[in-house]
């Protein structure tokens, strides 16, 4: 049965279930449905998580939990967001979703994930479909972003990541200090040094905009065609079924068709800045 306007717009119960710190600033929550099962989700995806007497913020997927439940990394910005960062074990929380368009499957293509700071975090589940579906894949490069070594992502998963055999992990920061022997400069930057065949690749690229701008043109500079690159676009959400207006691109509502986009159906407008 067609759920109605009206009844997406309810928020389901879900409680925290673990709460692991990541950053100083930043935390993933492990939400699991109060009743029921949570509904299935595609990597890329969004939840509406409702912080109560707060507010309510889109914050994308970062993972499935073993028990049902919804991962999110969540970094202290606003009022809604650093509610949530602080929540502990047994609070409860309010989701909608999920929302949106997911990253593509890709499979038969090299992958190219480029990831800046935080947008680690909505590419880390289709990064872990990939490693675990490996075989159905040519070759991945996982191309990681930050601003200082401190404040470095995931960074056990990372070293997971690195030490396999069968996918190509750089990262880089802007700012080094004394103990870091890695890359230093703009993710982009990375691009020319990874391997891969531009005509039967896939990019899946998601940060901070200007950083995505910069490696849109990096990639065409490789010869990965603009309708293989894709972006996740999350602009100004607020609502997620496309009535308040806050995230129009162009003619496109992100919650609704994105906040995965395809870069040649997004490139006229791809320059316009955030409201």
């Amino acid at each position: 049965m067609a759920v109605s306007r009206q009844n997406a717009l309810v928020p389901a119960l879900y409680r925290v279930g673990e709460v692991y710190r990541e950053l100083p600033d930043t935390v993933t929550l492990r939400l699991v449905p109060e009743s029921g099962r949570r509904p299935p989700c595609a990597p890329g995806q969004f939840n509406m998580l409702y912080a109560f007497g707060v507010g309510e913020i889109a914050i994308s997927i970062s993972g499935e939990a073993a028990d049902e439940g919804f991962l999110h990394t969540v970094r202290e910005v606003g009022a809604v967001s650093t509610a949530l960062a602080r929540l502990a074990v047994g609070a409860s929380v309010g989701v909608r979703g999920p929302y949106g368009t997911g990253w593509p499957a890709a499979q038969g293509a090299d992958v190219i994930f480029v990831a800046g700071g935080l947008g680690l975090a909505p590419l880390r589940p289709a990064i872990r479909r990939v490693l675990a579906e490996r075989r159905h894949y040519g070759r991945v490069a996982i191309l990681f972003g930050t601003r200082h070594p401190a404040e470095m992502l995931y960074r056990q998963e990372l070293e997971q990541w690195r030490r396999r055999l069968d996918v190509d992990v750089s990262v880089t920061v802007d700012h080094a200090d004394t103990l870091w022997h890695g890359n230093v400069g703009v993710v982009p930057a990375l691009i020319p040094r990874a391997t891969f065949d531009p005509n039967n690749s896939v990019a899946l690229v998601c940060g901070p905009e200007v950083m995505m701008r910069f490696t849109v043109s990096a990639l065409r500079e490789a010869g990965v065609p603009d309708e293989r690159v894709y972006l996740s676009m999350e602009r100004n959400m607020k609502c997620a079924t496309g009535l308040c207006g806050h995230c129009q691109f162009g003619p496109e509502f992100i919650c609704m068709t994105g906040p995965v986009m395809r870069f040649d159906r997004i490139a006229s407008l791809f320059s316009t800045r955030e409201a």
